[in-house]
């Protein structure tokens, strides 16, 4: 008699205790831990470590990455009638040594896979000890470093000596973690006669059908012939497996299927596919398992044409145009990401128009609620391999390491169909030519091997319908001899994927219009989180840019240097701290959103742009447009804005100006072009007209004349041009450069069923107008913001909140309704 798969978690009565290491004075003591769960939350909610989160606890933390932990727990077991019980792991967090009744069972050194271990014979009837063993991660990482040899990298710590996420050791947005722990679910799976140890599905569409592809591995226990039965809807087919077979392939047809798409281009309809590892003998359903999946083709067309080589996505043969955000790890204290806050983050991106979320090769391959979050919602995944700014040794145990992890993540994501673009790297290819790697390597392994090699027959063998590019950034053309990189140069902004950082580090945010890319996959600026945020995180008395929490809480190589030195082409240096804070927020919007629209204005030829980033790990002045405590910041609504469906926006072309109009949706677009130039005042100097019709997908430039491109007075006037409610601005001089008046504003609110409906009136122009609404109420958040406004105009806008609607009086204090106008006006 043959028995089905049983799992069994082990989630309770878990016990953490300091084993080796400078933990404080009673920390060798046993405290109650969760299981899935990490060092830190544990200690948390034993009220033994203060939030790392708050002023500077994270260096009085950093004695937690320098101590051994061991977990512990006892469970009940009685033999049951399975050939085989393992030992599951899902994920652990990183080094470990497991014990089973006093046995070493196994032992761990990745973060990025899971490990199974047969452990009947270590089972005993009655109470069974379960022991998990963690080394320091620090002190693990740095013994590999010096095993392997030590290699490039921008931090101290090697994280490239770890399989672990690189991260966890601190990065230019993030806080030094240096987690441990059973991060994902453990249990004890039973079963007998054999398992799906690897099932691979692919869906693909055939005119108006389609088909489902099975690749089942089996692991056996036994040589007994076994079925394989695969079932969508109520169509259904199978395939046998003789004794000794532990692979077959199990094909099904679909007549009629409908087709997914990316947000904004689509439906999103899923297929849900049944699969079943059934007994020859007598029909027992031995394993089972599922996926959802949507037909789709998809490509990246790298056709060389006469200006480079492009780097388009098409899906279901429609050019798409990225719209989209690099994403890290959610929180800095990973094994608190839900599924619900994945799919707030997701909602959020959504609301700002965003169709595709790139996960950074620093973080980690996300959880499967990731990635079926993104099937429903239509939201596109470019995943990295986790490879991140560093050279990474080809030598085991780093090698064997790297491609069982590969394996892993390649099978369990390859059948989403959200997933664009597997990538080997973030920035190494790059790093390698230009960062000064190839006189300090001295003939070490770098990661080649990887990104040329074992990514792409990896993908070819796993998942042949996953495109794949060696990195980020790319060129197509680009390979590998064994002593250099061939082809085009990594960032080469004619061929392929670009990061421009430039603009950030050394130069000015206008400067982005120099870069005409075929794709940018990285740019960004930084800016403090929401006012709450900051408040709450930092409690520096007297706050200021400079202050020590301030500076904690401020990763980046001269990051507050580099935010002065951005603002003051601009706006005039605030004094006063809420002032700096408005100013930075506002100049970081201003940045991605002028660079974004000139990107947008370059389509077809450019087909893309990725912005760093999207989230935040912790609360720290970054680049993220949504803070660590989940708010938006005023980018958020320059993203929104600037990647709306139909888009004006006023470029210089050719010595002049020119109106770029931009229609991403499936519907034409027509309608009366105007052009205006106008007087601060409100007074029109010029005017041009002019029918416009657009088709789906495209953009159209409109040359401006002469009369309404060139100023009388270049600090009071400006250009508004466009069709109906879409339209763009040009100031034709810097804010401060301007002749920019106070904002006279008057602020009308009323209640409505999701919080407070308010309109804004100006009755003189007012630049950038931005209601920072968590000042009023903290967990409020304002539908859009950065709304210039001309004399006399209005606008309309919703404060989603709970509780009753919110005050004119409080909506129209000068703390919260900020505008350009106060860092020019005296």
């Amino acid at each position: 008699m043959t028995s089905s798969l049983s799992f069994r978690p082990i989630d309770a009565g878990w016990t953490l205790r300091a084993s080796a290491g400078p933990a404080p004075g009673g920390l060798t003591d046993a405290v109650a831990a969760v299981v899935p769960g990490c060092v830190h939350t544990d200690l948390l909610a034993a009220g033994l470590i203060p939030d790392p989160f708050l002023d500077d606890n994270e260096s009085a933390l950093a004695w937690i990455g320098l101590v051994d932990w061991t977990y512990a727990t006892t469970f009940p077991w009685t033999t049951d009638a399975a050939d085989r019980t393992d030992l599951v792991f899902e994920g652990l967090d990183t080094v470990t040594t497991i014990l089973l009744n006093g046995r070493a069972v196994g032992s761990t050194a990745n973060q990025h896979r899971s490990y199974r271990f047969d452990v009947r014979d270590a089972l005993v009837e009655g109470d069974n000890e379960l022991v998990v063993r963690f080394r320091s991660p620090v002190k693990y990482a740095n013994e590999q470093s010096v095993a392997l040899g030590v290699r490039q990298r921008p931090y101290p710590l090697p994280y490239d000596a770890i399989r672990k996420s690189a991260c966890s050791f601190g990065w230019d947005w993030g806080i030094a973690t240096y987690t441990s722990g059973i991060v994902k679910p453990v249990g004890l799976e039973s079963w007998s006669v054999a398992r799906l140890a690897q099932t691979r599905v692919v869906a693909a569409p055939d005119g108006d059908g389609g088909t489902i592809t099975v690749d089942v591995e089996l692991e056996r226990s036994r040589h007994d012939p076994v079925v394989v039965t695969v079932r969508v809807g109520g169509v259904e087919t199978s395939g046998s497996l003789a004794g000794d077979d532990t692979t077959t392939t199990v094909t099904l047809s679909l007549a009629e299927v409908e087709r997914w798409w990316p947000v904004g281009y689509g439906a999103q309809p899923l297929y849900d596919v049944e699969v079943e590892l059934v007994a020859a003998a007598d029909g027992m359903v031995l394993d089972r398992t599922a996926r959802k999946v949507g037909f789709r083709d998809v490509r990246w067309d790298m056709t060389p044409d006469e200006a480079g080589t492009p780097f388009t996505l098409v899906v279901n043969d429609q050019p798409v145009f990225v719209k989209g955000v690099n994403w890290i790890p959610d929180d800095a204290l990973t094994v608190r990401v839900t599924r619900d806050r994945v799919r707030r983050r997701f909602e959020q991106a959504l609301d700002a128009n965003l169709n595709l979320i790139r996960v950074w090769g620093g973080g980690l391959y996300e959880s499967d609620d990731f990635y079926e979050l993104a099937d429903e919602l239509g939201l596109l995944v470019w995943q990295d391999f986790l490879f991140a700014c560093a050279a990474y040794a080809e030598e085991d145990p780093l090698r064997s390491e790297v491609e069982a992890e590969a394996r892993e993540n390649i099978v369990r994501l390859g059948h989403h169909a959200s997933l664009v673009l597997l990538t080997g790297n973030n920035e190494n290819l790059w790093g390698y030519e230009d960062w000064g790697w190839k006189l300090r390597l001295d003939g070490k392994t770098w990661g080649a091997h990887y990104y040329y090699e074992l990514f792409p027959a990896l993908v070819a063998e796993l998942a042949p319908h996953v495109p794949y590019a060696p990195g980020s950034p790319f060129s197509p053309g680009m390979g590998w001899d064994g002593q250099t990189q061939t082809g085009p140069h990594p960032n080469d902004e004619q061929h392929g994927s670009m990061h421009l950082w430039e603009q950030w580090n050394r130069r000015d945010w206008h400067t982005y219009r120099e870069h005409t890319p075929r794709f940018v996959a990285e740019f960004g600026w930084q800016g403090p989180p929401a006012w709450s945020t900051l408040v709450r995180s930092v409690s520096d008395a007297p706050l200021t840019p400079e202050s020590p929490g301030m500076i904690v809480h401020q990763k980046a190589m001269e990051g507050n240097t580099k935010l002065t030195n951005g603002l003051i082409p601009h706006f005039r240096m605030p004094e006063a701290m809420e002032d700096w804070h408005w100013a930075m927020q506002l100049n970081q919007a201003l940045a991605v959103r002028t660079a974004l629209e000139h990107f947008r204005s370059w389509a077809p030829h450019t087909q893309g742009a990725i912005v760093w980033q999207l989230n935040d790990c912790w609360p720290v002045t970054s680049w993220a447009a949504i803070d660590g405590d989940e708010r938006p910041k005023p980018l958020y609504y320059g993203l929104k804005n600037a990647f709306a469906p139909r888009l004006a926006t006023i470029q210089p072309r050719d010595g002049g100006l020119a109106a770029v109009l931009v229609n991403d949706t499936a519907e034409p677009w027509s309608g009366g072009f105007v052009a205006r130039r106008l007087g601060f005042a409100g007074d029109e100097l010029a005017r041009f007209e002019t029918p416009v019709s657009l088709s789906p997908r495209e953009t159209v430039t409109v040359s401006l004349p002469a009369d309404v491109a060139v100023a009388a007075d270049l600090a009071s006037e400006l250009v508004v041009a466009g069709v109906d409610d879409v339209r763009g601005f040009w100031f034709f001089a810097e804010p401060r450069d301007s002749a920019l008046g106070a904002a006279e504003v008057e602020v009308h609110a009323e209640p409505v069923a999701d919080g407070t409906r308010v309109t804004l009136t100006a009755s003189t122009l007012v630049r950038d107008l931005t209601l920072l609404v968590d000042k009023v109420d903290a967990d409020a958040v304002a539908s859009d913001a950065l709304v210039t406004l001309l004399p006399g105009e209005s606008a309309t806008l919703i404060v989603r909140h709970d509780g009753d609607g919110l005050a004119a009086s409080a909506l129209s204090d000068p703390r919260v309704l900020r505008t350009a106008n106060e860092l020019v006006a005296s």
